[in-house]
């Protein structure tokens, strides 16, 4: 049996509406036609309107309206949703870091400048802590405190009554420093912590302070010309502070946190801390105790002989590091502001002269080095010597002399080193002095250390050619007269001065700094000859007996020299100076004394001698120096007979006219 078929109806009840045949993937039912209308029994047509009809939709449609809401409610938080999106999403990582930059604040941390200290550990200069006191001007207003067990309001007026006398102000004066809209200003510097820590137990908001440090040197005047200053926010500005800026500064460290509106920091949010890292404490070679005694020395004479400027170097024979170098007039490192730059100079080091006699050795020592003379050598020295389109003199006028060349450094005779000295080749003489460190700088990298002024021998005039043997003709610094005498002292090895013995780091480590290497300028013997003559300028007949020490041979040589003075172009005044050395039959210390324009008197053995004898003293007994234990050779300084002018070994200055 099959399925009964429908059977459609041969009489539709509604009209339809002819469809158009289409393909069976595309065909769907037609809709069917809307009947006509027609009228509805309880909702009559309108009058004419041949039935009731469907309202209008119009914007007062509340339908309408409420579709027209939602679609803009939409759109609105589609926006909104899209920049969601792109903050939370795309953008996260640059907003979150731009919120994060907004609430940071990064505070430097100084580190601590290290120390100078003496050759014995005696603190030269050093770091205090000290606070600077900020404030964020609008937190000041809610400022509160109990008053008659009330909690009251008492803003920036009731802050400046409080902490004007822990500042050292007045209230008046405070209040304006509080007032206004500045989130950061500085009200306070150089506090102590004790200050800091009473302003901080007021609680007072909007008042901070950072570290900072201040420099404090206990020795003061004494060493201030060495050890250097500090020019304002803590700026090294000469002597040691500046040389060795490199080793004592350190490294600042930093300090980064999240703070809230307030100012406060959020304690459990994110912290970054960098810590500081200490500069290195610098050892010097000088003895601070030493040096005192050389400052006041030569600080004395200054005042009492009404010289221009004075120094005393003080040199270890063996080492060549200086144990004292002290300059006057001095400046007090704590308060520069009433200084001058000449105080702020240690003028050992950048002061350059002409040595006068001192210079003397050195072309003793050449032509004795060369063999062509001994200090037992004949001269007849006269009164006048013509060279060089120039008649030379001594200091004072006098009758013929027959000296020996020992007698001649005794005496300190222009004429009779002339004599002694003139054979030895311009180039060989300038290859010596160069070698004795004339023309360049002594090295220890001291601030303002000076070369002075050394011309080449093929650029000496005639007369240039003949002052330069006794002490005139070119310019040193007394660094490098004490160093003269140093290599003399040394057996004929010069060792170049130096002035820093260490560094030391946070950690304890200590680093030694480079030995100079010694350079050997005259032999042994050419160094004892000279040594030998030089202890009969201390003696009863040479121009310095006020230099000598009961117990101990000493050997030295004075120098009176005219000063040029840049102001007028032209010599002005004198400078006087005397250095030696001692035990001089076994050396320890060159001691070197120079003044600029005394007017008190112009000599070296009368004023230098003195304080060349007060300081050796003291360092011979501090160091428990022994006595000299033999006596020194006796040489002789003249003949009351007479040399026979017609001797081929006598240099005869009469017969050279």
């Amino acid at each position: 049996m099959g399925r009964p078929t429908p059977t459609t109806p041969t009489t539709p009840t509604t009209p339809t509406t002819p469809t158009t045949p289409t393909t069976e993937a595309t065909t769907r039912p037609a809709r069917p036609a809307r009947p006509a209308a027609r009228s509805h029994p309880s909702r009559p047509g309108r009058p004419g309107a041949g039935g009731p009809r469907r309202p209008r939709l119009g914007v007062a449609n509340p339908r309408r309206r409420a579709r027209l809401l939602l679609v803009v409610a939409m759109f609105v938080f589609t926006i909104f949703a899209g920049q969601l999106l792109r903050v939370q999403a795309f953008d996260a990582s640059s907003v979150a870091s731009a919120a994060e930059f907004n609430r940071l604040r990064t505070v430097v941390t100084p580190a601590v400048r290290g120390e100078i200290l003496d050759t014995n550990g005696v603190v030269l200069a050093s770091s205090v802590e000290r606070k600077t006191v900020t404030v964020d001007q609008t937190a000041l207003p809610s400022y509160s405190r109990v008053i008659a067990k009330k909690r009251v309001t008492v803003g920036v007026v009731g802050a400046a009554e409080v902490l004007a006398p822990l500042l050292g102000t007045t209230p008046a004066a405070l209040v304006t420093q509080l007032t206004g809209t500045a989130r950061y200003r500085v009200v306070a510097k150089d506090v102590t912590p004790l200050v800091w820590r009473q302003i901080a137990a007021l609680g007072i908001p909007g008042v901070y302070s950072e570290t900072t440090t201040k420099r404090v040197y206990p020795t003061s005047l004494s060493t201030a010309s060495v050890v250097g200053f500090l020019a304002n926010d803590n700026q090294d500005g000469g002597g040691i502070e500046w040389t060795q800026r490199a080793a004592l500064a350190g490294t600042p460290g930093k300090q980064v946190y999240e703070q809230a509106r307030s100012g406060q920091m959020i304690p459990w949010a994110e912290q970054q801390n960098v810590p500081a890292v200490a500069g290195k404490n610098v050892t010097l070679t000088i003895d601070a105790d030493l040096q005192w005694v050389a400052q006041n020395a030569i600080a004395n004479t200054v005042t009492t002989s009404g010289a221009l400027s004075g120094y005393v170097v003080v040199q270890e024979v063996k080492t060549g590091k200086l144990r004292a170098v002290a300059s006057y007039p001095t400046f007090d490192p704590t308060n520069i502001r009433g200084a001058t730059p000449f105080q702020l100079q240690n003028h050992a080091f950048a002061d350059t002269y002409e040595p006068g006699s001192t210079g003397k050795v050195m072309s003793m020592a050449t032509a004795i080095e060369l063999g062509q003379i001994s200090p037992t050598t004949s001269l007849i020295v006269p009164n006048r010597l013509p060279r060089g389109g120039v008649s030379f003199k001594d200091d004072v006028d006098h009758p013929t002399l027959n000296l020996t060349v020992a007698g001649a450094l005794a005496m300190s005779s222009n004429i009779g080193t002339m004599l002694a000295t003139e054979a030895v080749p311009p180039p060989t003489l300038e290859s010596y002095f160069r070698n004795f460190g004339i023309g360049t700088k002594p090295g220890t990298g001291f601030t303002s250390e000076s070369a002075g002024i050394f011309a080449k021998s093929t650029d000496w005039s005639p007369s240039q050619r003949y002052n330069i043997l006794f002490g005139q003709g070119y310019s040193l610094n007394a660094i490098q007269a004490t160093g003269v005498y140093q290599t003399l002292a040394n057996g004929g090895v010069r060792i170049p001065p130096s002035i820093v013995e260490s560094t030391t780091d946070a950690d304890g480590t200590v680093t030694p700094a480079a030995a100079p290497q010694g350079q050997r300028v005259v032999s042994a013997d050419t160094a004892t000859k000279v040594s030998q003559m030089l202890e009969e300028v201390v003696g009863p007949s040479g121009t310095a007996p006020k230099a000598k020490i009961d117990g101990y041979r000493v050997a030295g040589k004075t120098g009176t020299a005219n000063r040029y003075d840049d102001a007028v172009k032209g010599y002005s005044g004198y400078t006087a100076s005397f250095i030696g050395y001692a035990p001089a039959d076994a050396p320890k210390y060159v001691i070197s004394v120079t003044l600029q324009r005394p007017v008190q008197g112009h000599f070296g053995g009368m004023l230098g001698a003195p304080i060349f004898q007060k300081v050796m003293t003291y360092l011979l007994q501090k160091n428990q120096i022994a006595p000299s234990g033999q006596i020194a050779p006796v040489i002789p300084l003249s003949s009351t007979a007479g040399w026979d002018p017609n001797d081929p070994a006598v240099l005869n200055g009469e017969k050279r006219n």
